[in-house]
């Protein structure tokens, strides 16, 4: 961590601290409220979101993916709420403004689903935000221990080479 940054680290890297400690205040939970959308709005302050965005849930299932509706600017929208993995969790981040430069972030609520958002087709699978979930499972993989069946099981294969 930088010299002369006062933060409250729970996480800290070469890229920033980010401070998941808020001093015994709850965090709201977004679970449900959380969208990721085919666009790009610039605009970044308080709105009434809830007034104008209005999801519905369409009865329909494709794929084991349960299908809503929404219209954004007059725009159909077609998507999906998927739930993150188990063991993982999403955060709001925002700048700490105790910091001196804008390397150390604090979270600012939590979620545990997000819904994901078409403008061209219906959501699946093959999305490439959908694909990027694969990675959790590749990591936890890579991350795993080794088990002392798995060692013996490469040491017989090098050994039948």
């Amino acid at each position: 961590m930088d010299e002369g940054i006062e933060c409250s680290p729970s996480l800290s890297t070469a890229a920033g601290t980010v401070n998941f400690n808020r001093n015994g205040e709850s965090v709201p939970d977004l679970t449900g409220k959380v969208h990721q959308l085919p666009c790009c709005i610039k605009y970044d302050g308080p709105t009434s979101v809830a007034h104008y965005f209005k999801p519905k849930d369409t009865g329909v299932e494709i794929d084991g993916l349960r299908i809503e509706e929404a219209y954004f600017r007059g725009r159909k929208l077609q998507g999906t709420t998927i739930p993150l993995p188990q063991g993982y969790s999403g955060f709001v981040l925002r700048k700490e403004t105790s910091a001196e430069n804008a390397k150390c972030w604090e979270m600012n609520a939590k979620f545990q689903n997000l819904s994901v958002w078409n403008h061209d087709g219906l959501p699946s699978h093959d999305d490439a935000f959908m694909r990027s979930f694969h990675w959790f499972a590749v990591s936890k993989a890579l991350h795993q221990p080794a088990s002392a069946e798995d060692l013996e099981s490469i040491l017989f294969c090098m050994e039948q080479e």
